[in-house]
């Protein structure tokens, strides 16, 4: 998962392709509980590529996009939004799952 580092980053690496940003922070329990399992998704959409988004660092945007809750994923096609899993609530691997193919559907 490729870390964003600007915000010049974040426009220029959902401009094209299919990206799906992860917000998360360090300080985040739910955050930490689906990281063992997180290289495996990966692996297993390997037509996505993988962005992480600290949410301190990229506050403003988690604002502007509405992004209030972590972890939260927000899929992206050729620089479009195509779907959302944005909650505060933990996740499964499987509903990560569900919604990445649901995402790719979209594209």
């Amino acid at each position: 998962m490729k870390d964003l580092q600007s915000m010049d980053m974040f426009n220029t690496e959902i401009a094209s392709g299919i990206k799906v940003v992860m917000f998360s922070a360090d300080w985040c329990p739910d955050c930490r509980v689906i990281e063992p399992f997180l290289p495996e998704v990966e692996d297993k959409f390997s037509q996505i590529t993988f962005l992480y988004a600290d949410r301190d660092k990229f506050i403003d945007l988690c604002a502007e996009l509405n992004v209030f809750g972590i972890p939260s994923f927000l899929a992206y096609h050729n620089g479009k939004e195509i779907d959302r899993f944005v909650s505060k609530d933990r996740k499964t691997q499987e509903e990560i799952e569900t919604f990445l193919s649901e995402a790719l559907s979209k594209c």
